[in-house]
Formats: structure tokens, C-alpha cells, sequence
């Protein structure tokens, strides 16, 4: 195994995903890629490119979402672990599966928030959605990990 994609969120359960990884990632002796798939630019019908506001606050989003995946890439490094940090606007679980393949990944370690089936059935889940469709061993971190 070559490559490992760690797929964050910026949630309570992301540093557990990001240790798990790094963990494997050394036992493996593999490049791990730390991703976090933002949320595509959104669409303002009438105004092309959005308002100058939202525009702004995305900018202002995206920078602090990178300067935080360069930081944990940082850490990594400092920490012997070979990682790159990718920030990728997508939808999430297309995006996620199609990194995968283009990084030939041999897991994908991801996260899950443990919600419920109703918000399951109304929202859906980005882990099981990459479980049900990932082309290589998915590991998922829950959030309340018990003891």
C-alpha cells in the first residue's frame, strides 16, 4: 500500500480520524493525504458570481479551512509521518471516492457522527455512502469511541 486518504470535517471526531491515519500510515510506510472536501461555491441565480458578502465569507472560509490542513500537515511531518493535505470543493462523497482513485489509495480512513437513523433517512451519511461505494478497505472512526 502506497497512499492513505484521511477524509475531515473539521468536527469532534477529526482528530481521532487524523490519528488513526497517521498512525496507519506509519505502520504502513505510506503517504498519507489528509482531505477535506468543502462545500461546492454555492449558486445565486441573477448574480453570476454570488455577492461581494458571500464571496468574502467563503474566501474567508476556505483560507481558514486550508491554514488548518497545512497546520495538521505540519504537526504530521514533525511527527516522521509523510503527508500532503488536499482541500477539494466537491460534493462530498463523489469527491471523496473519486481522490481515492486518482490517488490510487489503498484505504480510506473517515469519520462517523453516530446520528440516528431519522437523520440518516433525511440527510444520509458521508461514511456509509463511501463504504457502500469505495473500490478499496474503508476504516471508520466513530465519534464516541468506547472504553
Amino acid at each position: 500500500m502506497n497512499n492513505i486518504l484521511a477524509a475531515i470535517d473539521f468536527s469532534d471526531v477529526t482528530p481521532m480520524v487524523v490519528d488513526k491515519a497517521a498512525e496507519l500510515a506509519k505502520s504502513f510506510n505510506c503517504r498519507l493525504w489528509l482531505i477535506h472536501i468543502a462545500a461546492p461555491d454555492p449558486d445565486f441565480v441573477g448574480y453570476g458570481t454570488g455577492p461581494q458578502c458571500e464571496r468574502d465569507w467563503r474566501a474567508k472560509t476556505l483560507r481558514k479551512e486550508h491554514r488548518y490542513l497545512q497546520d495538521k500537515a505540519l504537526e504530521l511531518d514533525q511527527d516522521g509521518v509523510a503527508v500532503t493535505p488536499l482541500l477539494v470543493q466537491g460534493a462530498t462523497i463523489k469527491t471523496i471516492l473519486q481522490e481515492a482513485i486518482k490517488l490510487k489509495s489503498g484505504m480510506i480512513v473517515i469519520g462517523s457522527h453516530g446520528h440516528g437513523a431519522l437523520y440518516k433517512t433525511l440527510v444520509g451519511s458521508v461514511s456509509e455512502g463511501v463504504i457502500r461505494q469505495a473500490s478499496c478497505p474503508v476504516v471508520v472512526i466513530p465519534a464516541q469511541i468506547k472504553r
